[in-house]
């Protein structure tokens, strides 16, 4: 097994290239949506009872995700009901 020397320069060329690798994929990134919320909060955010928050899902008033039987809810959307844009 041959030896190879590796100056500080070496190290120095890998840091930049690491780095610029590490930029391109975080640049490429898709913007994050928002925070999400789940349904206790969201009934304590806007007052409401379980079968209110269960009406705003079933007619589409409150978009919503469910993932792994928990139901999720971005937080801009809560923000558009609070602000009566919603």
């Amino acid at each position: 097994m041959a030896l190879e020397i590796i100056t500080k320069e070496d190290l120095e060329d890998f840091r930049i290239k690491l780095l610029e690798d590490i930029r391109s994929i975080i640049g490429n990134k898709a913007p994050e949506t928002g925070k999400l919320l789940k349904s206790y909060q969201v009934k304590n955010l806007l007052k409401i009872s379980s079968g209110t928050l269960q009406n705003l899902r079933v007619n589409g008033t409150l978009p919503f995700s469910k993932v792994g039987g928990i139901i999720y809810y971005k937080y801009d959307d809560i923000a558009k009901i609070l602000n009566g844009k919603g």
